[in-house]
């Protein structure tokens, strides 16, 4: 089997997470003309094209192969850093840029559990870089090699990955106090859900529908929708008064409690379940990411059973 110039291996991994060749150069702090140069040289190595040129960039799959190898040189060199920092603690200064360790996490768990969960890793000096989607999205960041893990809605294990249930997040429809007296005074109901907005993640979040379609035994749901892409920044936008949205009860429990804002169809709650995919590799440092994130989803998370 060949062996691949590191440097190229990285040079290739910038170019696409960076997203172009000029901000790889940047980050890897040498001339755009030589970022192209190792690219040619890798694809010449491996004998078929690494990178579509087209806006954005896209791997080729042989690319995203080569990509998920380069993340996986850098598991292994945060493993060495890790152990080397508990035998010479003053050699070590920290990661470079291009060993940070990738994982995906959906909005809502950043805007909930999930950065506490990283807090003592990111403090002790792992260098985390924190994708967010969607959760019925970050599985394919997975799927592309572009991070080592993910937290996602989907329980399909992907072949050379290991797979374990987090547990539920609830998700309950809200309004202002304000727009729910004007709006919707008895609630949420069949006859009324057409005309209010919806402040979705984004075009590719479906939960507001699969809320309201499953609320009341509907088949097809066409909803007004708002698009604010930020958790904190749809309950932001819910308390500004622009609609209702479907968001993760402990996001706003504390507003709920205050009366600031409303629960505006009691009766009905949207679990998610929640599950963390990584590589099934050898890792104390995806063992220590795994592990972070089991512990705070049982403190957080509710498990799964009975509505």
């Amino acid at each position: 089997m060949n062996t691949f110039d590191p440097d190229a291996l990285e040079c290739l991994a910038a170019i696409l997470e960076e997203g172009g060749f000029e901000r790889a150069a940047q980050r890897l702090s040498i001339t755009q003309s030589a970022v192209s140069q190792r690219l040619r040289a890798l694809e010449a190595q491996v004998g078929t094209v690494l990178v579509v040129r087209s806006r954005p960039l896209k791997a080729t799959a042989a690319g995203q192969l080569l990509l998920k190898h380069t993340k996986m040189l850098r598991l292994l060199r945060a493993d060495l850093e890790n152990d080397l920092r508990e035998l010479a603690p003053s050699s070590m200064r920290g990661g470079r840029e291009e060993e940070r360790v990738s994982v995906a996490i959906n909005a809502d768990s950043i805007a909930t559990w999930a950065l506490p969960a990283l807090h003592v890793l990111a403090t002790q000096g792992l260098p985390i870089e924190i994708i967010t989607d969607d959760q019925d999205f970050t599985h394919e960041w997975l799927r592309e090699g572009q991070v080592l893990g993910c937290v996602t809605s989907l329980d399909q294990a992907l072949r050379g990955c290991r797979m374990e249930a987090l547990g539920q997040m609830d998700y309950v429809a809200v309004a202002s106090a304000e727009f729910a007296a004007r709006h919707v005074p008895d609630g949420l109901r069949a006859h009324n859900f057409a005309g209010l907005p919806f402040i979705a993640f984004n075009r590719k979040d479906d939960l507001q529908r699969v809320f309201v379609a499953k609320a009341f035994g509907l088949k097809h749901v066409t909803l007004r929708q708002l698009f604010v892409p930020s958790s904190e920044g749809q309950v932001r936008a819910v308390r500004a008064g622009w609609g209702v949205s479907v968001v993760p009860r402990m996001l706003v429990q504390q507003g709920l409690d205050a009366a600031e804002l409303v629960n505006v169809a009691p009766h009905h709650h949207q679990p998610v379940a929640l599950y963390w995919h990584c590589w099934n590799l050898s890792s104390e440092v995806l063992d220590a990411l795994s592990g972070a994130l089991r512990e705070a989803a049982a403190r957080h998370l509710r498990r799964p059973g009975p509505d």
